[in-house]
Protein backbone atom coordinates (compact mmCIF):
# COMPACT_ATOMS: atom_id res chain seq x y z
CA UNK A 1 0.00 0.00 0.00
CA UNK A 2 1.08 3.37 -0.80
CA UNK A 3 -0.56 7.25 -0.39
CA UNK A 4 -0.84 8.83 -3.74
CA UNK A 5 0.43 12.41 -3.28
CA UNK A 6 -3.63 13.60 -2.86
CA UNK A 7 -3.40 12.49 0.70
CA UNK A 8 0.00 13.38 1.57
CA UNK A 9 -1.06 17.11 0.19
CA UNK A 10 -3.95 17.18 1.42
CA UNK A 11 -2.98 16.50 4.61
CA UNK A 12 0.05 19.02 4.18
CA UNK A 13 -2.77 21.62 2.64
CA UNK A 14 -5.32 21.38 5.66
CA UNK A 15 -2.58 21.73 8.25
CA UNK A 16 -1.16 24.47 6.63
CA UNK A 17 -4.75 25.89 6.76
CA UNK A 18 -5.04 25.21 10.39
CA UNK A 19 -1.98 26.15 11.35
CA UNK A 20 -1.45 29.57 9.67
CA UNK A 21 -5.12 31.31 9.26
CA UNK A 22 -6.67 28.81 12.28
CA UNK A 23 -9.99 29.86 11.37
CA UNK A 24 -10.01 32.22 9.11
CA UNK A 25 -10.11 31.25 4.87
CA UNK A 26 -6.82 30.68 3.66
CA UNK A 27 -6.57 30.96 -0.17
CA UNK A 28 -4.10 28.50 -2.17
CA UNK A 29 -1.82 30.74 -3.08
CA UNK A 30 -0.38 30.89 0.47
CA UNK A 31 -1.08 27.13 0.80
CA UNK A 32 0.69 26.47 -2.30
CA UNK A 33 3.85 28.67 -1.64
CA UNK A 34 4.36 27.60 1.63
CA UNK A 35 3.78 23.85 1.04
CA UNK A 36 5.64 24.14 -2.55
CA UNK A 37 2.76 22.27 -4.25
CA UNK A 38 0.85 23.54 -7.50
CA UNK A 39 -2.16 25.83 -6.96
CA UNK A 40 -4.09 23.65 -9.83
CA UNK A 41 -3.17 20.29 -8.01
CA UNK A 42 -4.43 21.90 -4.99
CA UNK A 43 -7.58 23.03 -6.27
CA UNK A 44 -8.22 18.74 -7.11
CA UNK A 45 -7.22 17.91 -4.10
CA UNK A 46 -9.69 20.64 -2.74
CA UNK A 47 -12.51 19.35 -4.74
CA UNK A 48 -12.36 15.92 -3.10
CA UNK A 49 -12.18 17.58 0.65
CA UNK A 50 -15.09 19.82 0.06
CA UNK A 51 -17.19 16.82 -1.43
CA UNK A 52 -16.51 14.78 1.96
CA UNK A 53 -17.20 17.79 4.19
CA UNK A 54 -13.82 18.37 5.44
CA UNK A 55 -13.57 21.94 3.52
CA UNK A 56 -16.07 25.03 2.78
CA UNK A 57 -15.64 27.90 0.38
CA UNK A 58 -15.70 31.87 0.65
CA UNK A 59 -15.45 33.61 -2.68
CA UNK A 60 -14.48 37.03 -2.97
CA UNK A 61 -11.99 39.32 -2.04
CA UNK A 62 -11.56 38.28 1.94
CA UNK A 63 -12.44 34.55 0.61
CA UNK A 64 -10.55 31.29 0.20
CA UNK A 65 -11.06 27.99 1.74
CA UNK A 66 -11.39 27.15 5.50
CA UNK A 67 -12.26 24.11 7.47
CA UNK A 68 -15.81 22.85 7.94
CA UNK A 69 -14.88 20.85 11.47
CA UNK A 70 -12.71 22.23 14.21
CA UNK A 71 -9.08 21.06 13.94
CA UNK A 72 -9.41 18.46 16.69
CA UNK A 73 -12.68 16.86 14.83
CA UNK A 74 -10.33 16.17 11.41
CA UNK A 75 -8.57 13.09 11.76
CA UNK A 76 -5.47 11.59 9.01
CA UNK A 77 -7.93 8.56 8.42
CA UNK A 78 -10.54 11.55 7.27
CA UNK A 79 -8.61 12.78 4.95
CA UNK A 80 -7.00 9.88 3.40
CA UNK A 81 -10.82 8.69 2.89
CA UNK A 82 -11.44 11.57 0.82
CA UNK A 83 -8.59 11.54 -1.16
CA UNK A 84 -7.70 7.92 -1.84
CA UNK A 85 -11.40 5.61 -0.72
CA UNK A 86 -10.91 2.95 1.85
CA UNK A 87 -7.48 2.12 2.90
CA UNK A 88 -6.31 -1.27 3.53
CA UNK A 89 -2.84 -2.74 3.39
CA UNK A 90 -3.40 -5.24 0.71
CA UNK A 91 -6.27 -5.33 -1.84
CA UNK A 92 -7.28 -9.09 -0.22
CA UNK A 93 -8.61 -6.85 2.91
CA UNK A 94 -10.45 -4.43 1.38
CA UNK A 95 -14.54 -4.35 1.25
CA UNK A 96 -15.64 -6.64 -2.32
CA UNK A 97 -17.67 -4.48 -4.17
CA UNK A 98 -20.50 -5.82 -6.29
CA UNK A 99 -20.86 -9.36 -5.03
CA UNK A 100 -17.11 -9.62 -6.40
CA UNK A 101 -14.47 -11.25 -4.07
CA UNK A 102 -11.73 -9.37 -3.14
CA UNK A 103 -9.63 -12.27 -3.51
CA UNK A 104 -10.18 -15.48 -4.66
CA UNK A 105 -8.97 -16.87 -1.19
CA UNK A 106 -11.45 -14.79 0.81
CA UNK A 107 -11.69 -16.23 4.39
CA UNK A 108 -9.19 -19.37 3.07
CA UNK A 109 -5.59 -18.05 3.92
CA UNK A 110 -4.46 -17.43 7.22
CA UNK A 111 -2.36 -14.26 5.83
CA UNK A 112 -5.21 -12.43 4.84
CA UNK A 113 -5.66 -11.82 8.91
CA UNK A 114 -2.53 -10.54 9.37
CA UNK A 115 -2.97 -7.90 6.69
CA UNK A 116 -6.63 -7.57 7.91
CA UNK A 117 -5.40 -6.70 11.53
CA UNK A 118 -2.51 -4.77 10.22
CA UNK A 119 -4.68 -2.74 8.31
CA UNK A 120 -7.26 -2.24 11.44
CA UNK A 121 -4.16 -0.81 13.86
CA UNK A 122 -2.95 1.56 11.30
CA UNK A 123 -6.64 2.82 10.99
CA UNK A 124 -7.07 3.23 14.22
CA UNK A 125 -3.85 4.74 14.51
CA UNK A 126 -4.61 7.65 11.93
CA UNK A 127 -8.44 7.62 13.10
CA UNK A 128 -6.75 9.08 16.03
CA UNK A 129 -4.01 11.70 14.96
CA UNK A 130 -5.68 15.28 14.03
CA UNK A 131 -5.18 18.01 12.78
CA UNK A 132 -4.72 19.72 16.27
CA UNK A 133 -2.09 17.25 17.01
CA UNK A 134 -0.17 17.95 13.85
CA UNK A 135 -0.79 21.94 14.53
CA UNK A 136 0.53 21.26 18.94
CA UNK A 137 3.88 19.27 16.79
CA UNK A 138 4.51 22.38 15.10
CA UNK A 139 4.68 24.77 17.71
CA UNK A 140 6.53 22.05 19.67
CA UNK A 141 9.04 21.95 17.35
CA UNK A 142 8.68 25.69 16.72
CA UNK A 143 7.49 26.26 13.27
CA UNK A 144 7.09 30.02 12.47
CA UNK A 145 3.56 30.81 11.99
CA UNK A 146 2.86 33.23 8.90
CA UNK A 147 -0.07 35.89 9.83
CA UNK A 148 -2.19 36.61 6.79
CA UNK A 149 -1.43 40.12 5.59
CA UNK A 150 -5.15 40.41 4.25
CA UNK A 151 -6.57 40.75 7.49
CA UNK A 152 -4.36 42.85 9.60
CA UNK A 153 -5.33 46.35 10.34
CA UNK A 154 -3.03 48.88 11.60
CA UNK A 155 -4.43 52.07 13.02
Amino acid sequence: MRLSTKSRYGLRALFDMAYHAGNLPAQIKDISRRQNISPRYLEQIFQDLKKAGLLKSRRGPQGGYFLARKPHEITVMDIIHATEGEMALVDCVKTAKRGKKACEFDNQCITQQVWAEASRKLNEYLGAVTIKDLCDRGRELGLEKELDHRFMYFI
